[in-house]
């Protein structure tokens, strides 16, 4: 039996990747490079470049690799703000790609599909903790087209018998604990390794868009989970899938959340850098807070976080970052 991991050469698929060959794990990656790097391919990994889109390349991948049991999708466009300026890439890739590798899927009886999907199918939340029963009605394109994803799995499982998870997210961070691979996103968007670009010397201080929310020193909460306990989550959807259970949805997150002052100041304790900030206005469409209830991954799935500690979570990332300031070498 193998995995295949669709998007295996990003940031979380590689971690995902690496934890699957822990376990001793076949594993079988596909992964354009648009946004990957050949460099996260785990070395005992069988690595197929190329897009979900083409219809023949799956067709050649799945005949060559007839031992593959289920599916672990991590390929798509992720940029909340990108998606709002060029929606149409997104749907594309996220939505199109999606639609042929579930023909692909269907033409060669392959039933299993965990999805990496995440906290902007919610939107503006109506609780803290967001719960999955909540309402879903995304205020960006990346999340309306993420949650049109889940639906596609629903009705094509009702239709062809094909089973799904969906892992719906919070804030990825960290890196592996080995230092082997990290976060190497171009742009940066994300709060931890944009930070950390100040002691690195590549930017003169962080921006912390607005101080005047409703929340314990005026910054935005979010839920930050680490790269490692995510792929650990995928790894059990998987054998939930393979034991024959149903089909479901779970968010993953620490279930706390913490200000953007807070992150900041324990990124200043791990660096031992001062890390000035500059204080702006809001961004649009930032909520004050993001937490996630994963009660229910840890019920039904027996998730276990252990990386929930910030300081740790920051380590390892600074671990990753000050080892590899450009991240695999590409121009930044």
């Amino acid at each position: 039996m193998s995995i295949l991991v669709l998007g295996g050469a990003g940031y979380i698929g590689s971690h995902t990747v690496y934890a699957l060959k822990e376990k001793g794990e076949d594993v079988v990656i596909i992964d354009n490079l648009e946004t990957g790097y050949k460099e996260a391919v785990h070395p005992e990994a069988r690595f197929y470049e190329g897009d979900i889109r083409n219809r023949a390349f799956l067709d050649e991948v799945f005949e060559k690799e007839t031992g593959i049991q289920a599916v672990i999708h991590f390929a798509a466009n992720s940029q909340v703000g990108e998606s709002m300026v060029d929606p149409l890439k997104y749907y594309d890739n996220n939505l199109c790609g999606t639609k042929v590798l579930l023909d692909a899927m269907v033409a060669h009886d392959i039933k299993h599909i965990v999805f990496s999907s995440t906290a902007a199918t919610y939107g503006e939340p109506e609780r803290i903790p967001i719960l999955e029963t909540d309402r879903t009605e995304p205020v960006n394109t990346y999340g309306e087209t993420k949650l049109s994803m889940e639906k596609m799995f629903k009705w094509v499982g009702k239709a062809h018998g094909l089973t799904y998870v969906s892992l719906r997210y919070f804030n990825a961070c960290g890196a592996h604990i080995s230092g082997q691979i990290g976060e190497a996103h171009n742009p940066e968007t994300h709060l931890i390794p944009l930070i950390l670009q100040v002691p690195l010397g590549q930017r003169e201080a962080i921006k912390i868009f607005g101080e005047d929310y409703g929340t314990k020193d005026g910054t935005c909460i979010r839920d930050y989970i680490h790269v490692t306990d995510l792929a650990q989550a995928h790894i059990l959807a998987v054998q939930y899938l393979l034991d024959g259970k149903e089909s479901n949805i779970f968010n993953l997150g620490n279930g706390i959340g913490f200000t953007v002052k807070e992150v900041v100041e324990t990124a200043r304790k791990v660096t031992g850098h001062p890390i000035p900030a500059v204080i702006e206005g809001r961004r649009a469409g930032d909520p004050a807070q993001l937490i996630a209830s994963s009660e229910k991954a840890k019920t039904v799935l027996g998730w276990k976080p252990e990386h929930a500690d910030l300081e740790e979570i920051i380590e390892t990332a600074w671990k990753w970052h000050s080892t590899h300031p450009n991240g695999y070498g590409k121009e930044d």
